[in-house]
């Protein structure tokens, strides 16, 4: 059965780093602690005193004086290792902590989803080819020596930088050595921790390497689990839940956010607010807990996007500049139908087809399977579709050889509302305005990845209006646009109230519009 030594790595809060430790080791678990040289002396040893009696705790026989981004993190989790691995023959795996994370499930669950698979949990990629690095420096991390904090000394640390760029004083990589980048937080077995720690006293050149990269934290583990272990017994994943803003800051949790983590396919989350002491406290009794059943929804990190998005909406005003001398066609008319719910729109266009022979295309922006003819490769993918929407449109009036197309769209395609609208060719809307049930919104939410069945009702409950609010909001910006040529018909409205606006939409007689709307099913889910 698997036992786990948690390697924590604090600063502060020394209350929070007892009652942590106390929790975890409980169990039957272990923990090794390092305390950074550079926090107050008496917190640690408020802390020392505190777990003295507690033979499952360790403190690392040295102590780093850490600072961010640099070799002095790696020396400290090195520390705790070794005083771990010492101190607990029993331990089986090793989980990297900080004094930030709070545990998401319970001991009993982690255990078993430890014992599940004879793997190591850590993010590894190609630190060349993966693009997990976003912004900052990246090559010059490795090529380059770097003996300051870029946060504590800037104009020296760039200075440094430019001087190795100008002198060409770049270094060579281990040849050996296939660079990785991950997360910091990771969980891996004991033959790897101590493969890795022979590793280090064997290879003083690797050791001197990564001394002077930048931010080794998020290479070191990485490159070498990646060069000591087999890949398939590697899950390139970290085990501890985090966010992060579009600004690389970590998310942080709040007391409200207790049945969203427990939901996540993770053992512990990090950051949880200093101030969530609720949250704290429910947490705090749950490691412990036996028989919980954990339904995995896995929604977070989509859920936080779609939320955070909301205040995020961008317009383009102004069309691209390869769309500005481009037309679909004086002559031509393009028919958009606008509608949140696809299957309405898609028996309805299906049923435009059948009736008036106008060729039809379904969600073609939107939708990466939609039905299309092979135009040489433009229709290819949604981005590729996005990005030439005008010169895919000339070449579907011109495959079909009409001058009248329909197309369906959804509410949230406003920019390509406003390119079709601002064209030469008369482009003319139908609005079909659906009513949304609870049960409706819940399928959608599910759809796009921002629910899964395990998602609790408390977390749908505080979902929905969100969702709702922003059906709402993409519709009030369509009809804000003022778009000429604007047709609106209702679900809520009879077919004889709706022909007469389809009949003017399609240009056709009202008994081809109401023979249209006739269909049973129309609008039912």
């Amino acid at each position: 059965m698997a036992r786990i030594a948690f390697i924590l790595l604090c600063h502060k809060d020394p209350e929070g780093i007892i009652e942590q430790a106390q929790r975890l080791t409980a169990v039957g678990d272990y923990m090794a602690i390092h305390f950074d040289a550079r926090a107050k002396p008496a917190d640690y040893l408020k802390i020392r005193a505190a777990l003295k009696d507690n033979s499952k705790v360790v403190f690392s026989h040295r102590r780093a004086k850490c600072g961010w981004g640099e070799w002095s993190l790696v020396q400290a989790t090195l520390y705790a290792v070794q005083a771990a691995v010492a101190a607990f023959p029993r331990a089986t795996h090793f989980y990297m902590l900080s004094g930030d994370c709070m545990v998401i499930k319970s001991a009993e669950y982690a255990h078993d989803f430890l014992d599940r698979d004879e793997v190591d949990y850590i993010e590894s990629f190609d630190f060349f080819s993966s693009g997990w690095i976003k912004t900052g420096i990246k090559d010059d991390r490795l090529v380059y020596r770097h003996f300051l904090n870029e946060r504590k000394h800037k104009f020296w640390f760039y200075k440094s930088l430019q001087l190795q760029r100008k002198m060409g004083l770049t270094r060579q990589i281990p040849e050996d050595l296939q660079v990785q980048i991950g997360s910091q937080w990771w969980c891996l077995r004991r033959r790897t921790i101590e493969a890795i720690l022979d590793f280090c006293d064997q290879r003083p050149d690797v050791m001197r390497f990564f001394r002077t990269t930048w931010i080794p934290d998020e290479t070191f583990f990485q490159t070498l689990v990646r060069h000591l272990v087999p890949t398939p017994e590697i899950r390139s994943r970290t085990l501890t839940f985090l966010l992060f803003t579009d600004y690389g800051i970590p998310v942080t949790f709040y007391n409200d956010h207790y049945d969203l983590l427990l939901g996540q396919d993770f053992l512990f989350a990090r950051k949880i607010s200093p101030a969530a002491h609720e949250v704290k406290r429910r947490l705090g009794l749950l490691y412990a807990a036996k028989g919980v059943d954990f339904p995995i929804s896995n929604e977070g990190a989509t859920l936080f996007h779609f939320l955070s998005g909301r205040g995020r909406v961008g317009r383009r005003f102004a069309s691209r500049f390869w769309e500005k001398e481009s037309s679909l066609g004086r002559e031509r008319e393009l028919l958009i139908i606008i509608c949140k719910k696809w299957h309405v729109a898609k028996r309805l266009a299906d049923q435009i087809r059948q009736k008036t022979n106008i060729p039809t295309l379904e969600y073609l922006f939107h939708e990466e399977a939609a039905d299309l003819p092979d135009l040489g490769g433009i229709q290819s993918t949604l981005e590729k579709r996005t990005r030439h929407r005008r010169a895919l449109m000339r070449m579907l009036f011109d495959y079909y050889q009409t001058d009248r197309m329909v197309i369906c769209m959804d509410p949230s395609g406003i920019d390509l509302l406003e390119d079709f609208c601002g064209d030469r060719a008369q482009t003319l809307l139908l609005d079909v305005e659906c009513e949304f049930s609870d049960d409706y919104l819940i399928g959608h939410a599910k759809r796009v990845g921002l629910a899964g069945e395990q998602t609790t009702q408390d977390t749908l409950d505080r979902l929905l209006p969100t969702i709702r609010h922003d059906i709402t909001f993409e519709a009030d910006r369509i009809r804000d646009s003022e778009f000429e040529n604007h047709h609106r018909i209702r679900e809520s409205q009879s077919s004889t109230e709706n022909a007469p606006v389809l009949a003017d939409f399609l240009s056709t007689g009202t008994s081809t519009a109401q023979e249209i709307l006739a269909l049973d099913h129309l609008f039912t889910d």
